[in-house]
Parts: structure tokens; sequence; C-alpha cells
């Protein structure tokens, strides 16, 4: 693993899969480490109960005294705009334009505008997302292109530089369950199976092998698909 940096990071910890393994990533890196929420009306809303007992889990492992202040900021604005079926009681489909109904328009735009405020009024410069290009629907708002040109619009519009770190974009979901195994060893790959939450509709449910969820949701059977990936690779290896 890299050295420790002395910078001061916020982490976008939704309490989903992505999330988690991105703040057991930044907590390798960073000297310090606050994280940053957002209830914005999503319907799988279940999935801000996890963030206390992530952060929980991870302060006991390898990285003590890392993990600072964690942040809940209310974004209802979203839900007030309805049309996506990540706020919306819809069925989950695709849209004319080629992108799933899932698609919230500007929600990570204004997540990293707003994480860029209060890392201002908290000092920190480094901001980290699990955005992906890999495994992902699309979203035009998770492309590389957009947060390095999202960067510059952040360090100009606070005058000072802030860096945004997408540990995962170019990974799959397979890569995500290897490089959280990688970071924090069994322990950490278990904490997020059972602790995360990925799921669209919000179940819990049972513990499948891959975690909690209704199974049948774009966002389970992507999760599904990566860990039986990451786990038959590692049968081959001998792990």
């Amino acid at each position: 693993m890299s050295a420790v940096q002395p910078r001061r990071a916020l982490v976008l910890l939704s309490g989903g899969q992505d999330s988690a393994t991105c703040l057991a990533w930044a907590l390798t890196r960073y000297a310090e480490v606050e994280t940053l929420g957002f209830d914005y009306g999503q319907r799988h809303r279940v999935e801000l109960d996890c963030r206390e007992r992530l952060c929980t889990g991870l302060q006991a492992m390898a990285w003590p005294g890392r993990l600072g202040p964690d942040h809940l900021l209310t974004v209802d604005v979203l839900a007030q705009l309805g049309g996506s079926a990540m706020t919306d009681e819809v069925t989950i489909a695709m849209q004319a334009d080629g992108l799933p109904n899932t698609f919230v328009p500007g929600r990570n735009l204004l997540f990293f505008t707003l994480a860029a405020a209060l890392a201002y009024r908290r000092g920190l410069d480094v901001l980290v997302g699990g955005m992906s290009e890999t495994d992902y629907s699309g979203y035009p708002d998770c492309r590389d292109s957009t947060l390095k040109a999202l960067q510059v619009a952040l360090s100009l519009g606070v005058d000072r530089p802030l860096t945004l770190e997408t540990p995962l974009m170019w990974r799959s979901k397979a890569d995500t369950w290897a490089l959280a195994q990688r970071l924090g060893g069994d322990a950490l790959v278990e904490l997020i199976r059972c602790e995360s939450h990925t799921c669209y509709l919000g179940q819990r449910g049972d513990l499948h092998a891959w975690g909690h969820g209704c199974g049948g949701c774009p966002a389970c059977e992507l999760r599904a698909q990566g860990w039986e990936q990451w786990t038959a690779q590692r049968s081959l290896n001998g792990a």
C-alpha cells in the first residue's frame, strides 16, 4: 500500500458496497478522513442506516485514529424534481434517451458541490467518490471526463486546489471485492457483505452470499455477479 499522505479527505459514504470500499481505500492513504452522506428521498433510504455500522466496523480495523466526524445532509430537492425510479415508486425501466430511469440528473454534480463546500469549511482537500465507468448504467455524471472537469470547476469555485479521487473508476464489481480483500482482508469483505446496502428497492431481507437485497434489481444483479466472479477467481488461484 502507498505511504500515508498528510492530507485530509472527505469520502462520499452512501452506505453501499462501493463507497464503503472507497472509505477503506482512503483510510489507507490519508492521515485524516471524514465522511459525508446524503438523504435525498431515495427509495432505498435504508442504506443510510448502514453508514454508522460501516464506520464503527472500520474504526475497529487497522486504521485507528484516522476516521473523523460523519456528516449527513438533506437534499430533498432531488426528490422534488421527480422522474426517477430512485426517488419515485415506479418500475425500473429504460428511458427513450437510452439511460435507465434510475438515473437522477445532476445527483453526483450536486453531491460533489456540497462536498466541496463542506470541505472548505472543514479544511479538507481531497474528495473521494465511488463512481465507476466499468460497472455502471451509462450515468453521465459517473464518467471520468465529467469528474475531471468538475474537479477544475470546484477548485476554481472555492479558490483552493481540490482533488477528486475515484478509486473504482476502472474497476469491475469483482475488482471492487478484490480491492476490499486487499485493503482489509476477510474481515473487511465480511463487513461490507453484511452491513452495506446496494438494492435499489431498499430490501434487506435474507443475507445472500453477496449480501442483503431483493436479488432482482440491476444493483443486486451487478453485486451478485461481481461476487460470483471474484469468488470463482479466488478458487482458481487457490485462495
